[in-house]
């Protein structure tokens, strides 16, 4: 019986590919589709619905209902028991359609004489793209073997939408990946950017869904999947003395890779007439379906790992590894689910901007961006489903918008922002080398942040006064294993050495929460921003700190050096990262190495509790420098990564600015050098209230320098103080509509 069941799976499957084989349109191809399926499974209707666009269907093919109801009928996702089946991506099977929950008449379609009613999700990796229905007059429910056979040629469907069979007719016949798309996710760094684009890993294609021989494809499939083993079995014997967490994903992926279930699932998609990478995907949909709805995030990370596999597994199927022949556009836009910093850097410069559905704000895919100075966007859900290598993008890193396939109205504003984005470039370099002076004779120094030796030559076009921030845990988290001391006294050297006789300040190892070693054991903690982090590992374990110190000095080399410890959140925490520095000054002295010409050290406040030190801590301390990043976000205990809820809270907050003017106060008291370092200060209306609050160092990235520059040397600090002052007399909670107010007054 069972084989008999299988037999017929695969005659249907057989006459579906005969009939894609066929020299015809794509609306005659969907109606021979539904005549066979509706032919050989003995109903009276079978119907295909297919997404207009992300939130209607439309009736695209039909065997028994009313024809003129085709590309007429249209539901939103969620009406009717079709739409139900789209938004839930679940099979809705009934005897009773009329009496099922959230049933919806269509008169048009002339469907009131069928009672019976079966509808099955057409997914591609977890996505759904339409939904495939049989009615019968009879009622009944549908065995669990119709179910299956249904839901083995909605995945073919799935297939042959994806290869633009049904490009013909209607507007939901045009291919998949020919439609204008608008993401709207996360900025993640600055900027606009419109190229063509690029895609990190090409997504595999299955270009024969159905295969004639199962038992060649059961071969097939086992051969893979012990090359797929034996590749799992190497990963573990290779880290076998590796940490403990590693171990465990590996261990995971094997469980995946010699589990009998997904073998079983798999094997009986291909006697029903699969191939066996349409056998693999149709298990992968499967598991990406599940992932969207589990919110365990063990569960995830399981299914994560399942997802992977499958990709590894398809990748040895068809042979398509990550090098498919094409040629990188000349203005690529990245776009991955997610990337590393050291894979980031291989691309380089060449990249003219980033796409990526996950990330966050201080990933280390970000820091890369923000050093190359390159738009982008995080959060852009489905954007590897949707786009294709070569497809026309533009990147709107300032709103977080990606605009995909765009119209000419969309490209024809989009360069028009590009244009005069360009025309203020120009502005600001008539500048370049002119002070931030404002209107009432207040100097602002203007410092760069940098983290790569890519980031100095910007050091002389941005007109920076020098490098306020020196992010050193690159060199580290782009690597495999710990960076040797002599590899890192060079690349600082280098760094001194680009930046000429301009201050460079070099911040310690900055490693925990969100950036974590590859070579490092990740530690288990349910909120690791407030966790061990920065100085925190600095201090427990010493060595790496120590060895930092020592390149630094050996690299300084004679010259005037500058360090700074970051995450601070006490005094005595202060007092003993000095000490180790001074300890490794005392070391080099005794190896008889020349020690710095001068050697400033200082701490970052990236917590308020360091804003309420111990006078002697700001007497003693050489310089300070306000995080912004991590001190709004614990000000306002509003984590940045969480997009709910960090754009609920203003940096011109009156409550924010008045903490920063109690710590102006207490640096002016002890003459303690002080800045701002944070995307804050590369704001010009923030850092025109930052300088009016009295802070007269803003550190930011080099594209933001012109900008602020810009609108400082055009302002009256004074004047800003005083609308500053007075809205918070008046109770206003943020300054900002005072200071726009403001701002427009003066330019009338």
């Amino acid at each position: 019986m069972a084989e008999r069941r299988d037999s017929d799976s695969r005659m249907l499957l057989g006459r579906l590919r005969d009939a894609m084989a066929e020299d015809s349109a794509g609306q005659a191809r969907l109606n021979k589709i539904t005549h066979l399926i509706a032919s050989s499974m003995g109903t009276e209707v079978c119907s295909i619905y297919l997404f207009r666009d992300e939130d209607t269907l439309e009736l695209c093919a039909t065997e028994g209902l009313n024809p003129e109801a085709v590309h007429q009928t249209r539901m939103r996702i969620g009406e009717g028991l079709v739409g139900r089946v789209a938004r839930t991506k679940r099979i809705v099977n009934t005897a009773d359609a009329p009496s099922a929950k959230g049933f919806r008449y269509m008169p048009e379609t002339g469907e009131e004489i069928y009672s019976s009613f079966c509808g099955v999700p057409v997914q591609r990796l977890g996505e759904t793209l339409g939904v495939l229905v049989v009615q019968s007059k009879n009622k009944r429910d549908f065995s669990a073997d119709e179910v299956y056979a249904l839901e083995v040629v909605a995945m073919v469907l799935a297939e042959m939408t994806e290869l633009g069979a049904f490009v013909g007719e209607g507007a939901a016949l045009s291919a998949r990946h020919q439609q204008p798309v608008m993401f709207r996710g996360s900025s993640a760094q600055e900027g606009a950017a419109e190229g063509h684009v690029w895609l990190h890993e090409p997504r595999v294609v299955v270009s024969n869904p159905v295969a004639d021989d199962p038992e060649v494809e059961l071969t097939r499939l086992n051969d893979a999947v012990e090359q797929l083993r034996v590749g799992v079995d190497q990963m573990l014997a290779g880290a076998a003395n590796g940490d403990k967490d590693q171990l465990e994903v590996l261990e995971a992926f094997r469980m995946f890779a010699n589990s009998k279930g997904w073998m079983r699932r798999m094997e009986q998609d291909i006697r029903n007439g699969l191939s066996a990478e349409a056998a693999v995907e149709k298990e992968q949909s499967a598991a990406r379906t599940r992932m969207s709805q589990v919110t365990d995030a063990y569960l995830r990370d399981r299914l994560h790992d399942l997802d992977d596999l499958s990709n590894r597994l398809l990748r040895i199927l068809t042979g398509q590894g990550k090098e498919t022949g094409a040629d990188m556009p000349a203005d690529p836009i990245l776009v991955a689910r997610n990337i590393g910093p050291a894979e980031l850097l291989e691309y380089g410069r060449s990249l003219k901007g980033i796409i990526l559905e996950e990330g966050s704000v201080g990933s280390h895919a970000a820091i890369v961006a923000r050093a190359l100075a390159i738009p982008l966007v995080i959060h852009a859900e489905r954007i590897t489903t949707e786009a294709l290598n070569g497809d026309h993008v533009m990147v709107d890193g300032d709103q977080g918008i990606v605009h995909l396939r765009p119209e000419d109205s969309v490209v024809a504003a989009f360069r028009d922002k590009i244009a005069m984005a360009t025309q203020a470039q120009e502005r600001y370099a008539s500048i370049r080398d002119k002070p931030a002076l404002t209107r009432d004779g207040i100097e602002v120094k203007l410092y760069m942040n940098a983290g790569l030796m890519a980031d100095l030559p910007s050091l002389e076009g941005s007109g920076a006064e020098g490098v306020g921030l020196f992010r050193t845990e690159l060199q580290f988290l782009i690597r495999n294993q710990m960076p040797k001391r002599t590899e890192l006294a060079a690349l600082y050297s280098r760094v001194m050495d680009a930046a000429k006789d301009k201050r460079v300040v070099f911040r310690t190892l900055d490693i925990g929460s969100d950036k974590v070693l590859p070579y490092m054991t990740p530690q288990d903690e349910p909120n690791p921003a407030l966790g061990w982090r920065a100085i925190r590992v600095g201090l427990d374990k010493p060595g790496v700190l120590r060895m930092q110190l020592q390149a630094l000095l050996r690299a300084a080399n004679g010259r005037p050096l500058t360090v700074m410890f970051p995450f601070i959140a006490q005094y005595d925490e202060y007092r003993q990262a000095k000490a180790e520095m001074d300890k490794a000054v005392e070391r080099e002295r005794i190896l008889g190495h020349p020690l710095p010409e001068t050697l400033d050290v200082g701490a970052m406040l990236e917590t308020p509790s360091l804003g309420f030190a111990p006078q002697k801590f700001f007497e003693e301390v050489g310089f300070l420098s306000i995080g912004g990043n991590d001190l709004k976000q614990f000000f306002f205990a509003a984590d940045r990564e969480n997009e709910r809820v960090r754009r609920r809270y203003d940096t011109l907050n009156v409550s924010f600015l008045t903490f920063l003017e109690g710590i102006v106060n207490r640096c002016n008291s002890t003459r303690t050098p002080l800045s701002f370092c944070g995307e804050d200060a590369g704001r010009p209306i923030e850092a025109l209230c930052l300088a009016a609050m009295g802070l007269r160092n803003l550190s930011m990235r080099p594209a933001s320098i012109g900008p602020v520059k810009s609108l400082l040397r055009r302002s009256n600090l004074s004047e800003v103080r005083q609308v500053i002052v007075d809205a918070r007399e008046r109770g206003d909670q943020s300054v900002r509509p005072a200071i726009m107010d403001y701002l427009r007054s003066q330019q009338a």
